[in-house]
């Protein structure tokens, strides 16, 4: 990766002037504060994957302290879940991973991170940016452009050690409809957001997510107790409609998807009135069927 101070002089970060960088230290005063969650924040200018970088500091010789953070203007290497490519322009978007210590956690629960992530992103970037987003199951990020639902984000909880999950946030901010890779894609921008300023939609998203974190860490993970489950229910697109969830094997699901268990499964009724549930850990697609 490279840092910011040691970027080449050569190159012009205002090429476009609709995308300015980001400043690392005033990121620091303004989200790094005693008793808070973030310990560090740093901005860099490229790396292949923030998530590959973070989990080699947790699990190397130094370590990482809970709450550092780092981000990326651009990603050449960017993952999705089951090792998805995830690739955007430089300085269009979000991309950036968190270390998070769950400790006195139950090791169980863990599995409940990147849905609170997905909730706390989705609060955030209606606050701040007046962007209605919702959830589909299990870590994507979906804002409507011209009637349409489009994927504009996404999320990738690893394990990094025994104590710590780096939980990587890809957000889609002011790609332009010439720049989208897929014809689902989706962004802020074109989703007609009241701010495309990715200073303001980062402090918003990390400080929502510090919020929901605190809260289920100190309900020991229970998704009851914190609110977590029912608020990912309410915002969660995939929750009754018809799909098909694709397993290894060749094997596949078809039904409702009614509910979401206590260990943040997708609870599928099928015809045959059997209600299975299957874990993000084990899906290879889920489609609309």
């Amino acid at each position: 990766m490279t840092p910011r101070d040691a970027a080449d002089a050569n190159d012009n970060r205002w090429s476009d002037l609709d995308r300015p960088p980001l400043n690392g230290a005033a990121l620091r005063r303004a989200l790094v504060r005693d008793g808070g969650l973030w310990s560090d924040v740093e901005v860099v200018d490229r790396t292949g994957s923030t998530n590959t970088d973070l989990a080699a500091v947790v699990t190397g010789e130094k370590g990482a302290d809970e709450g550092a953070v780092l981000v990326a203007e651009e990603q050449n290497a960017g993952r999705g879940r089951l090792d998805r490519r995830w690739t955007a322009p430089a300085r269009s978007g979000l991309f950036f991973s968190v270390v998070l210590k769950p400790a006195g956690v139950p090791v169980e629960r863990w599995g409940w991170l990147p849905l609170l992530t997905g909730v706390a992103v989705a609060t955030a970037l209606s606050r701040s940016a007046g962007v209605d987003t919702a959830l589909k199951w299990p870590n994507d990020l979906l804002v409507t452009v011209d009637g349409e639902e489009r994927k504009a984000g996404g999320i990738l909880a690893e394990r990094a050690g025994s104590d710590a999950v780096v939980v990587g946030i890809g957000v889609n901010v002011s790609l332009r409809a010439d720049e989208l890779p897929v014809p689902g894609a989706g962004s802020l921008a074109l989703a007609g957001a009241t701010t495309t300023d990715r200073d303001t939609v980062l402090r918003a998203v990390l400080r929502s997510l510090e919020e929901w974190y605190g809260r289920w860490r100190d309900a020991g993970g229970d998704p009851v107790a914190s609110g977590l489950q029912e608020t990912y229910a309410a915002g969660c697109a995939t929750l009754g409609r018809t799909v098909r969830a694709e397993l290894p094997g060749g094997r596949s699901v078809v039904g409702e998807a009614v509910a979401l268990d206590g260990d943040g499964r997708l609870v599928i009724a099928t015809k045959d009135g059997v209600r299975e549930p299957v874990g993000a850990g084990d899906v290879v697609h889920l489609r609309p069927a």
